[in-house]
């Protein structure tokens, strides 16, 4: 590989300072057009890119943020890939029979595609390069610490560092927290009405479908989105004059197969429930699958539910009633959240929540009219 070109060889070659060739890469109209076309011509013409690392020390920033996140499902049966050469390039074709009942641990994290298009989106609209990282157990808090002392700003999934470490890296970087509610810190916030969204829903299940034996299925422990869709649910009930249980019985960790797992246990019981409320789309989509398999109609004999409005739950059969989350408008809010901090620093700290939309479909009922409370 030859040497790169520099940013004195554009200046050579375009016969102009180097300052004015900076100019050109940062503020091009403040240059003459024809000096300008010059320029340009010369870093064509070698191939020039410039430095990052160069600009990012004469501004003090980056030009790169941040999103962290604590992990996929698929970490969890993450296997070895051996890269060989041109051995492992060979290639090859094989037939496999894709049954119904096969369990595939490997299941797509939909919300986390859905928030990252939106930071995408939003970061090249802004003029940002978007560092993503991934931290899983003991990594995580290494993996957040070494982010942010490569960006300009972080976003953090809720739940994904501890309150304590997102308030120690805030000292030195701007941090916007995404999902779940304020706890008394002083960052920037930008969530969803998880606990109205699920409250309108299981009072639409009670009130408009006289659904009053009912059944919850929790996500993950450590997840504020999963603990409000809990709290609205509860309220609901508990308005309704119903007893729900003090906390949930069943969980399916925001999983397909964690919810095809709580789907056998429902259908393994003397009775069951009029309505599975779950605090996911994922976990929904695993009990209509076992639902499927031991010949249960949905929503004839089982109305099940679900949060966040997947491209999946559109697709299913029947189509999943959901409560619909602005997931990519999500991850864009973030996005313009911490660029407002970097503009402004000296900003109060700012909490924005989005709304959500209650979609009735035909897994709780044929759509022929929609009232939600």
């Amino acid at each position: 590989m030859s040497k790169p070109p520099t940013v004195y060889d554009v200046a050579h070659h375009a016969g102009v300072s180097i300052a004015t060739v900076s100019r050109v890469l940062s503020r091009p109209d403040d240059v003459k057009p024809a000096t300008r076309e010059r320029v340009l011509g010369s870093i064509d013409a070698l191939g020039y890119v410039p430095s990052g690392a160069a600009r990012g020390l004469a501004a003090r920033r980056t030009g790169v943020i941040g999103l962290f996140f604590q992990g996929l499902d698929a970490m969890d049966d993450l296997g070895e890939v051996v890269f060989e050469g041109d051995e492992a390039a060979a290639g090859g074709a094989r037939i496999v029979r894709d049954v119904p009942e096969r369990s595939d641990t490997r299941t797509l994290n939909l919300y986390f595609d859905e928030v990252l298009r939106g930071c995408e989106l939003e970061a090249w609209r802004s003029g940002f390069a978007l560092l993503v990282g991934v931290g899983r157990g003991s990594t995580a808090t290494q993996t957040v610490r070494d982010m942010a002392g490569r960006v300009d700003g972080l976003m953090v999934l809720a739940g994904s560092a501890s309150e304590e470490e997102l308030a120690q890296l805030s000292r030195h970087v701007p941090i916007v927290v995404m999902a779940g509610p304020r706890r008394g810190d002083d960052l920037d916030h930008v969530s969803v009405s998880n606990a109205e969204g699920m409250r309108a829903l299981a009072a639409h299940l009670i009130d408009d479908l006289g659904a009053r034996d009912l059944e919850y299925v929790a996500g993950s422990l450590d997840s504020p989105d999963d603990a409000e869709r809990w709290a609205g649910y509860r309220q609901a009930l508990t308005e309704r004059e119903l007893v729900p249980p003090d906390a949930p019985v069943l969980r399916g960790d925001f999983t397909r197969e964690g919810g095809r797992r709580v789907g056998r246990e429902l259908l393994g019981r003397d009775a069951l429930p009029r309505a599975v409320v779950c605090a996911n789309d994922q976990m929904a989509l695993g009990v209509i699958d076992v639902a499927h398999i031991a010949g249960v109609a949905v929503p004839e004999e089982l109305i099940v539910t679900g949060f966040d409005g997947i491209d999946a739950g559109r697709l299913s059969t029947p189509r999943l009633t959901t409560v619909r989350q602005p997931m990519e408008t999500l991850g864009r809010v973030a996005v313009q959240a911490l660029g407002r901090r970097l503009g402004e620093p000296k900003l109060p700290a700012m909490s924005v929540r989005l709304p959500v939309e209650v979609l009735l479909r035909e897994s709780s009922e044929p759509v022929t009219s929609v009232s939600v409370p």
